[in-house]
C-alpha cells in the first residue's frame, strides 16, 4: 500500500530554516517523482517543489526558488525539502505526494492541486 508521512515542521523565526521529510512506503522512489505542496489557512493547496526520479532533476515554484531546495535519499526512501531563510508567508501545511515529473512541474507552475488522496501534513509556522 502507498503511504507518504511528512515530518520535520514546527515554529521558527522569520530567517529561519527547517528540514521537511517525506518518508515513502508501499513503492520506491526509483519509479516516482515526489512533489511538494502546502496549503495555508484559506488558501488552496499549491505546489513548491518536485524532484524526478530518473536523473534528479528538480524543479521549483518562483516563491521559493533560492531557498527551498529538494533531494532524495532512495536508500532511506525518503525525500526531503530544505527551506531556509522562511519567511512568515511560508507557513502552511506541507504534503510530499508522488506523480510524474511532468504532471508534477505543470502543477506547481500553474499553481494548481492534484489528484491525490493527501495525508496529515506537518505544519510549518514561521512568525517572531
Amino acid at each position: 500500500q502507498l503511504q507518504l508521512v511528512e515530518s520535520g515542521g514546527g515554529l521558527v523565526q522569520p530567517g529561519g530554516s527547517l528540514r521537511l521529510s517525506c518518508a515513502v512506503s508501499g513503492f520506491t522512489l526509483d519509479y516516482y517523482a515526489i512533489g511538494w505542496f502546502r496549503q495555508a489557512p484559506g488558501k488552496e493547496r499549491e505546489g513548491v517543489a518536485c524532484i524526478s526520479s530518473s536523473d534528479g532533476s528538480t524543479y521549483y515554484a518562483d516563491s521559493v526558488k533560492g531557498r527551498f531546495t529538494i533531494s532524495r535519499d532512495n536508500a532511506r526512501n525518503t525525500v526531503y525539502l530544505q527551506m531556509n531563510s522562511l519567511k512568515p508567508e511560508d507557513t502552511a501545511v506541507y504534503y510530499c505526494a508522488p506523480g510524474s515529473f511532468r504532471v508534477l512541474k505543470i502543477a506547481i507552475a500553474t499553481k494548481r492541486d492534484i489528484e491525490h488522496n493527501w495525508g496529515q501534513g506537518t505544519q510549518v509556522t514561521v512568525s517572531s
